[in-house]
């Protein structure tokens, strides 16, 4: 068998996925499953998937193909397993789609991380280094995003919107933090965020 030149096709416009690239995935379980899982190049390709699919509530979640080297790897370690009956399957080998490709769940690039300590009052230097190694998640619900732009005003909504939209929450999530750890909560609480919104300290009582 060949090695093949891309990691996947894109589901809605066909277009190559090329290996550590970024791609999308729908939230939604059903759109995961060996048999239907979906990829997609892009925002509006997903959006493009969502009418058809009759989704009540769903977002594109960020996920990160492996490298050649690792997808080589899963397919090699997929045919051992395939070749020694003998040896019980563990889940995920279970789980792996025809011809070895690695399942879309294992090659995600925005593993959770553990929080570091002191990042609430961390200097700002030392938050934009942490920054740097946080996911870049898009933070809002896509779909919902444009409902609400064209029920309120018949516009439509550009897909640029959502990054700049996701950088700004995470400006506010890191104000409401430090807020947290100036009152000693390890829990951030809507107070937190009204404060930063309104220009002012969130004080305890």
């Amino acid at each position: 068998m060949s090695e093949p030149s891309h990691f996947r096709l894109c589901t809605t416009c066909k277009t190559p996925i090329p290996f550590s690239a970024k791609y999308y995935a729908c939230s939604v379980s059903t759109c995961n499953r060996r048999a239907t899982a979906m990829y997609f190049c892009s925002v509006p390709c997903w959006d493009a998937h969502v009418p058809e699919a009759r989704h009540r509530d769903a977002w594109a979640e960020v996920e990160t193909a492996p490298s050649r080297e690792e997808w080589l790897r899963e397919r090699a370690k997929s045919a051992e397993s395939a070749s020694s009956p003998e040896r019980t399957p563990s889940p995920r080998s279970a789980e792996a789609p025809r011809g070895g490709e690695p399942v879309r769940r294992i090659v995600s690039g925005h593993q959770p991380s553990a929080p570091r300590a002191g990042l609430a009052q961390g200097s700002a230097g030392d938050e934009d280094a942490d920054d740097a190694a946080l996911p870049r998640d898009v933070l809002v619900v896509v779909s919902k995003l444009k409902a609400y732009v064209r029920a309120r005003s018949s516009m439509n909504t550009s897909d640029g919107v959502v990054e700049v939209l996701s950088d700004h929450l995470r400006t506010l999530c890191k104000a409401a933090i430090r807020s947290a750890a100036a009152n000693s909560r390890k829990t951030v609480l809507a107070r937190d965020f009204e404060a930063v919104l309104q220009g002012r300290a969130a004080a305890d009582e």
